[in-house]
């Protein structure tokens, strides 16, 4: 086995230990917050339409699953989707504002200037634009996540170490090969840090969209279950919700520590 590949198995190695410990402290933390959960319930003796009980919850979860499921089906694909979109704008843009000067001159303005309106207060307007189907979700999970994702990706690309840009040039390497063969790789470690982010909040713009306008998702189920006084079952879409995001970036974190095996370097 050569040095570099015995460098690459052990920090797959290091990065399979890491995850699976991380994989027990959310296990952990979770027995905690059910626990305490359980603990608030029964000290304070909570109404079940202010705080159900966890075994409550747990056992909406089985009665309505057929209807949980549908929704959380949605909402995935709107989690998705978003995260399709935002990365692939986010990494579009930042390569254009490297490449191209002016681009960079009149787009980073505007970047940073978008952050001061409030992405939610957008949601109506796209809700107008796009109605209440899916596409309006998707946008509000892409927007959301856009900004990190390329101002990330522009960080990584442009703090490239010179030395290794100054070695490819005396080895005849042009700027389309040096954006190829070592930006691209150099930032990845950086592009990795937005994408997280990006995995957390993308759920945040998916449901907060469907809270504005929709007929399906967990986050319309959610207000319909409040409207209704169904707190368990509110409490169960929440549950779930929670479960996709912790679970997506998980699996996010999984892939990308094999993907990018010198990041843990």
């Amino acid at each position: 086995m050569t040095p570099l590949a015995e460098v690459a198995n052990r920090s797959q190695k290091q990065a399979s230990k890491q995850g699976l410990s991380a994989m027990m402290r959310v296990i952990i933390s979770l027995v905690m917050i059910l626990a305490i959960w359980k603990s608030i319930v029964v000290v304070f003796d909570m109404p079940s339409f202010i705080l159900p009980a966890p075994e409550a919850v747990f056992i909406k979860l089985f009665e309505r699953h057929d209807v949980l499921l549908k929704h959380t089906w949605v909402t995935s694909q709107e989690i998705l989707l978003g995260l399709l979109l935002g990365l692939s704008m986010g990494l579009f843009f930042a390569l254009q504002m490297l490449l191209f000067q002016p681009v960079k001159r009149w787009l980073l303005p505007i970047l940073i200037t978008s952050q001061a309106i409030p992405v939610f207060a957008l949601a109506p307007i796209l809700m107008l634009w796009l109605g209440y189907g899916i596409a309006s979700k998707v946008v509000m999970a892409a927007l959301i996540i856009f900004f990190p994702v390329t101002t990330c990706c522009y960080d990584g690309l442009r703090n490239t170490p010179t030395g290794y840009l100054d070695l490819s040039q005396t080895m005849g390497a042009n700027r389309w090969r040096q954006l190829w063969h070592i930006r691209l790789p150099a930032s990845l470690p950086v592009l990795a840090s937005g994408i997280r982010v990006a995995v957390v909040v993308a759920p945040i713009g998916a449901v907060a969209g469907e809270w504005v306008g929709s007929s399906e998702g967990l986050g319309y189920l959610m207000l319909q279950t409040n409207a209704r006084m169904l707190i368990d079952e509110m409490f169960a879409a929440l549950f779930i919700l929670a479960a996709v995001s912790v679970s997506l970036y998980f699996i996010t974190d999984w892939a990308l520590r094999r993907l990018i095996p010198w990041e843990n370097n």
